[in-house]
């Protein structure tokens, strides 16, 4: 099915205006896209790059991420000690991340310091070193990294549930791996990674600011320019299949508290049905936006959330929260609950279901949908209120879903109707369709 196209002149779609980046694609392959904001004399620049955990074979887990943190060692042309110096000097900020898609960085500096931000990322493309010691000390990082995520009771359902969810795609790995991977690979193996995604044609530059748009462009090739095409490398051919019955899962380990999750599979950025679902978490959960990068960062708006009412006014959890965002293949729907004292998470369970069951029963109010999409729609405005944002958004959406889904989603969001949720709903919320984790504190 087709994307439906925008709702021309409804106010949802014209109260936010979605950057109009030029393009420029260079003879090696990759693609430029740039963007003038005259707010202030400062330019962001994000380099991106199509691979993440999903691109990871099995006993090769959290190599992307582990290249994303070497990739901070040292280049050719740029020692180790170097890499903050080169955007410290300007007052800038550097950054980084990697998740199921995608890998990205970033640099925020002044406009002065945009050749030196092209030049750092041409040289984090093409010729970063992976000193053998390097590796070792970062194994060591990593491995930390993860244990200390599985002494948090929350993050370690959080990747059981989604691992019990999937059963062939390569989304049920988590990001940062699985241990006996990250004992098991190599400097080779790692190396090798690195130069099979990061080629140009497997990337996006993106600059945003107080730029000429055309010379930041020629800017790019002159630093771009000369690195070799590469090979592409080969898509993500796994399908996960159609679930057939609910799934659980039961931790029980030492902790104070008790917390739940309901895993959903839940339509990509491209279906049809994104936007519809997108309402529906809203309205259960409260509008979270859709910027990996700043989003989460503070609570969603969630007093009128349908869940929220329900469990935690009602004095059943501590906390809900609820996690929907856009990807290259159908991921998860993710609600989160923290049950409040003195509430068996058995008895937490039975009432979130039963909601569950009754939105899949029932559908929305049109007053809760009409509220959602408003929320949806101040998000979206607000996820643009920086440079960095805005440069964000531009490199995150053609990453994961490619040109013109980031500027059609307010009308996509817009043309949402009760019926639409309701119809999500009774396929999405399904009990075959769900996955129920508990953290039992023992």
């Amino acid at each position: 099915m087709p994307i439906p196209p925008p709702a021309a002149g409804n106010p949802l779609v014209s109260a936010w205006a979605p950057p109009d980046p030029i393009e420029a694609v260079l003879d090696n392959g990759l693609k430029v896209l740039a963007h003038e904001v005259r707010t202030a004399p400062l330019v962001s620049v994000w380099c991106w790059y199509r691979v993440g955990s999903k691109d990871e074979p099995p006993g090769f887990t959290g190599a992307s991420h582990w290249v994303e943190h070497m990739n901070f060692k040292g280049t050719a042309g740029i020692p180790a000690g170097e890499f903050k110096e080169r955007i410290d000097r300007f007052g800038g900020f550097w950054n980084g991340y990697t998740w199921i898609d995608q890998t990205t960085y970033v640099e925020t500096a002044t406009r002065d310091a945009l050749d030196a931000m092209l030049f750092l990322e041409a040289e984090r493309m093409d010729r970063c070193l992976y000193d053998a010691e390097a590796c070792e000390a970062e194994r060591t990082v990593i491995i930390s990294e993860l244990q200390g995520g599985e002494n948090d009771p929350e993050q370690l359902l959080d990747v059981e549930v989604t691992a019990t969810a999937f059963k062939a795609h390569p989304y049920r790995h988590p990001t940062i791996g699985w241990l006996g991977d990250l004992h098991a690979m190599t400097r080779d193996d790692l190396y090798g990674h690195y130069r099979r995604h990061y080629t140009p044609g497997n990337a996006t530059l993106v600059i945003v600011g107080d730029v000429d748009a055309a010379e930041a462009c020629r800017a790019a090739e002159r630093r771009f320019g000369p690195i070799a095409a590469g090979t592409p490398p080969p898509p993500v051919r796994a399908t996960e299949p159609e679930q057939t019955g609910a799934r659980e899962l039961e931790i029980v380990r030492e902790g104070a508290t008790a917390y739940l999750k309901v895993a959903c599979h839940a339509p990509g950025v491209t279906d049809p049905d994104f936007a519809a679902m997108l309402v529906l978490d809203a309205a259960l959960t409260g509008a979270k936006g859709l910027n990996l990068w700043s989003s989460f960062r503070g609570p969603a708006p969630q007093r009128r959330a349908r869940l929220y009412r329900a469990l935690v006014d009602g004095g059943h959890a501590a906390a809900v929260s609820g996690a929907f965002v856009p990807t290259a293949h159908p991921f998860l729907f993710m609600i989160s609950l923290t049950a409040s004292a003195g509430t068996p998470v058995g008895d937490l369970r039975e009432r979130v279901l039963a909601e569950l069951d009754d939105v899949r029963a029932n559908g929305l109010s049109p007053e809760d949908t009409e509220r959602a999409k408003r929320q949806l729609r101040t998000r979206l405005v607000l996820e643009n209120d920086s440079i960095t944002n805005v440069a964000h958004q531009i490199g995150f959406f053609e990453t994961v879903a490619g040109p013109g889904v980031l500027a059609g989603l307010p009308g996509r969001i817009a043309a949402v109707n009760p019926d639409d949720v309701a119809r999500v709903a009774s396929l999405r919320l399904a009990p075959a369709n769900r996955t129920v984790g508990v953290f039992r504190p023992a």
